[in-house]
């Protein structure tokens, strides 16, 4: 009987565990990699071109300004000309020197309209992330924003 009342609180124990984590979010940032230098001050900004046809566009819908952690990352993709997106060529890069790849983290939030990442955590400060996807026609489209995480 008390193997049992032990199995019993065991398994509670555990369910206990399991619903803690799954309200900590995940992890976007860790803080050892907001803590590398910072890149170089063009290290994420693409030369604008000029083309007959568009590139897709990544537009950030949320986090507006300033966001506590953990918040929603959404991102909106855009492909034009009727083009879609090749979802399996998302990338996402923090900026730091060395560049930190955050893919992994972000594709399983990841469709052809875009990314929502819900409860993404990052510790405090700025961050600069770059995202880079590309068309069903090969055209390359990215776009790089700072995210400002306060304590």
């Amino acid at each position: 009987m008390k193997a049992k009342i032990f199995v019993f609180a065991l398994c509670l124990f555990a369910l206990g565990l399991d619903a803690r984590a799954a309200s900590a979010g995940t992890v976007l940032i860790r803080a050892d990699e907001a803590a590398l230098p910072a890149a170089p001050p063009a290290a994420g900004i693409a030369l604008t071109t000029r083309g007959i046809t568009r590139r897709p566009n990544v537009v950030l819908v949320s986090p507006a300004a300033s966001v506590t952690s953990p918040f929603n990352l959404e991102l909106k993709f855009e492909a034009h000309g009727g083009s879609t997106i090749k979802p399996n060529s998302f990338q996402v890069l923090y900026l730091k020197k060395p560049n930190v790849d955050l893919t992994a983290r972000v594709i399983p939030y990841t469709t052809p309209m875009g990314v929502n990442m819900v409860g993404a955590e990052a510790p405090p400060g700025k961050h600069t992330i770059k995202v880079k996807i590309v068309d069903s026609d090969g055209r390359e489209g990215s776009a790089v924003f700072v995210v400002n995480v306060l304590k």
